[in-house]
């Protein structure tokens, strides 16, 4: 997402009293920090959670242990909890989460490239998986962060 993107999403986001939160795991904090680039962020940001592990997974956001033991961490499964926890853990009324493999590395079932989000509101609560491929790790992370911020947007358009 372009600069110009991110402060429309500020501008909607404040125009409509709209609060976000994010869970992140691969991007570790990167939509958080491209969200809070932007001057009068405070009025559309109320916090972020970097869940790597597992456990932080599980400790902060409240994701089943069961559900990452059937699915895996890198699943719409998890996706959809991170952001229905970031919700709940916050004072937003729209969370997205991230979660997926940057690389390098990735297996036959979850390739490097493959970044799945969770959108979490009152009245949603989706979660998609997108392919980005083996870009490289800095290429799949800005990728996923850049996609997240779209997801914001649609969520306030």
């Amino acid at each position: 997402m372009a600069f110009s993107d991110a402060a429309i999403l500020l501008e909607r986001a404040k125009a409509r009293g709209v609060m976000f939160a994010c869970s992140e795991s691969c991007t570790g904090g990167m939509v958080a920090a491209a969200l809070t680039d932007l001057p009068g962020s405070s009025g559309m940001f109320d916090r972020g959670f970097v869940t790597y592990t597992n456990a932080a997974k599980i400790d902060l956001l409240g994701v089943s242990p069961a559900t990452l033991d059937q699915f895996g961490a890198v699943s719409q499964e998890v996706a959809r909890e991170m952001a229905q926890g970031a919700l709940a853990r916050s004072m937003a009324q729209i969370a997205v989460s991230i979660t997926g493999i940057a690389g390098p590395g990735g297996s036959e079932h979850k390739p490097e490239g493959r970044v799945c989000f969770g959108l979490a509101s009152r009245n949603i609560l989706q979660a998609e998986t997108c392919d980005f491929g083996a870009l490289g790790r800095d290429r799949v992370r800005l990728a996923a962060r850049d996609h997240a911020l779209s997801l914001l947007l649609q969520a306030v358009s």
